[in-house]
């Protein structure tokens, strides 16, 4: 069997566009495009859900959102997390020069930011649960935690990614599977921000300045 060899993809055919036929990257790269159209309708319901149960008659007496939103603390969690969709952007350029060392370094800065994110959502969510703010209190609330947490488990999913995707930049370095993959998680990731704009948007400010 033959080793892969690692590619230059700025001059690699694999993204010639007269290529007359589909190589490998466009054609994955595809097939995750449908996978996360499929996780945008799964979004959308949890937000169209939290929209709705997002008034004071779903709160069964509870807390509702100017008890539970805490608009500061996700402004700094939001900083970490664009900051990390940056430091991918960085991986990519890297990606783009061939050239691993800025690769890994992107990854790195991905890494470690989008772990300050979810450290700083883990720390608030803390709290809220040591104040009685669980899920099974009220509808609110259910809607909050399964919206706010769905975008959080991707983040864990994501990080996951970038680990292996780090140990197969170090030992196999940018062949045509690992650059495909880098790109998918490209996709993943930059996705999470998009989704948090919703997010921020639409659960924490407008629930800081409209809260019922």
């Amino acid at each position: 069997m033959s080793q892969e060899v690692s590619v230059n993809p700025a001059t690699a055919v694999l993204w010639d566009p007269s290529h007359s036929e589909h190589d490998m990257i466009t054609t994955r790269t595809l097939g995750f495009w449908l996978y996360l159209l499929s996780d945008a309708m799964i979004v959308s319901s949890l937000f169209a859900s939290y929209l709705v149960l997002d008034h004071r008659i779903n709160t069964a007496g509870g807390p509702g959102p100017r008890d539970v939103i805490h608009p500061v603390t996700a402004f700094w969690g939001t900083v970490l997390l664009f900051s990390a969709i940056l430091a991918y952007g960085a991986a990519m350029v890297g990606l783009k020069r061939g050239d691993r060392r800025i690769v890994l370094a992107g990854l790195g800065g991905a890494l470690l930011l989008g772990g300050g994110f979810l450290l700083v959502e883990g720390r608030d969510f803390a709290q809220l649960a040591l104040q009685g703010m669980v899920p099974e209190r009220s509808g609110y609330l259910s809607a909050f935690y399964a919206l706010v947490l769905y975008h959080g488990a991707h983040l864990v999913f994501g990080l996951l990614w970038i680990v292996v995707m780090m140990v197969q930049v170090v030992h196999i370095g940018l062949t045509p599977h690992v650059v495909y993959r880098l790109l998918n998680l490209k996709l993943f990731w930059f996705f999470q921000g998009f989704i948090w704009i919703y997010v921020f948007s639409f659960v924490y400010l407008a629930g800081a300045v409209h809260g019922h």
